[in-house]
């Protein structure tokens, strides 16, 4: 019998959490009672994650969210899955939601203009606007927008060194950005903003927005977008999308990768290989080995996130 698809709430809200410690223990108890896996992030700037469960599940823990300080207009985000995305659920401190390293940057003062995905691909397809994807390079590798460029960022930190570098790029020119869910963006067009650049625009909901309301016969998207799920990726429509992840390296890979020569299950892939030394080989050698022992005892992994 086939198993019920799984719902998948991916929120982000800036407010003002003044002891976000004390938040936790019972958001944590709140969803481990409605049977959610996922991570949640709080932070004095708000909180940021996804969840996955039932419907019925992830509606009532949508519900406390919103009765948090600040958090009655938080926003979210659906999709489904027909396998468990996550393992276990975790509500974590942090000291920002999305890490930047930038304190001066203050999404709740202002924020770039919001662009519906409707008008998103006539507003990046104009001359005068320049396109820049604010993901990991790792990201950007497996699918991005036509013609947006890539800062070639290992994290978000680096944004702002790359910006400082390249600014001189984008004289005269209006600035569009976007990113997986739009919480980066909530961040870096303040950032920009902060340093002088007029005319900033972002995504509204993000890549997985445009996925979901762009068919792709319309679409200026090439490629999947890489999510922090079981799925790995998703394509239009927010179906699964082809990848699978390297368990070494956690980046994404094709089930074609696998033929590589440096691929080995859960130890190492193309991308990696020639970066990890022959002792993290081991070591991920023997996790595999007891992923394999508990499983011939019966025990269960979550599907994708078991190194098969």
């Amino acid at each position: 019998m086939a198993l019920p698809m799984h719902t998948i709430a991916a929120l982000y809200h800036f407010t003002r959490f003044e002891q976000p410690q004390v938040l936790r223990a019972p958001l944590q108890q709140k969803c481990t009672a409605l049977g959610l896996t996922g991570s949640l992030l709080l932070a004095p700037e708000g909180i940021n994650g996804t969840i996955a469960g039932t419907e019925q599940g992830i509606s009532k823990a949508l519900t406390y969210l919103r009765s948090l300080p600040g958090c009655g207009d938080l926003e979210h985000k659906l999709s489904h899955a027909n396998d468990p995305p996550f393992a276990h659920m975790k509500v974590k401190m942090k000291k920002e939601i999305v890490t930047m390293g930038q304190p001066d940057v203050d999404p709740k003062a202002q924020v770039g203009h919001y662009v519906e995905a409707t008008d998103w691909n006539a507003l990046i397809r104009s001359p005068d606007v320049a396109v820049i994807d604010t993901r990991n390079d790792y990201e950007v590798a497996i699918g991005s927008f036509d013609g947006a460029i890539n800062p070639d960022t290992a994290s978000f930190r680096d944004f702002p060194a790359w910006w400082d570098k390249n600014k001189h790029r984008f004289h005269n020119k209006k600035v569009a950005m976007f990113c997986t869910g739009g919480i980066r963006c909530e961040k870096s067009t303040n950032y920009l903003l902060g340093q002088g650049v007029e005319d900033v625009f972002h995504l509204k909901g993000g890549i997985l927005k445009y996925l979901e309301e762009i068919p792709a016969e319309e679409s200026a998207w090439d490629g999947a977008c890489f999510v922090f799920d079981a799925r790995v990726s998703v394509v239009h429509g927010l179906a699964e999308g082809p990848h699978q992840l390297c368990y070494a390296c956690r980046r994404p890979i094709l089930p074609t990768d696998r033929a590589h020569r440096e691929y080995e299950h859960g130890v190492a892939c193309h991308n990696c290989a020639h970066q990890t030394t022959e002792d993290d080989k081991n070591r991920f050698r023997e996790r595999q080995k007891q992923i394999l022992l508990s499983r011939a005892r019966g025990e269960k992994h979550m599907a994708g996130f078991d190194g098969s």
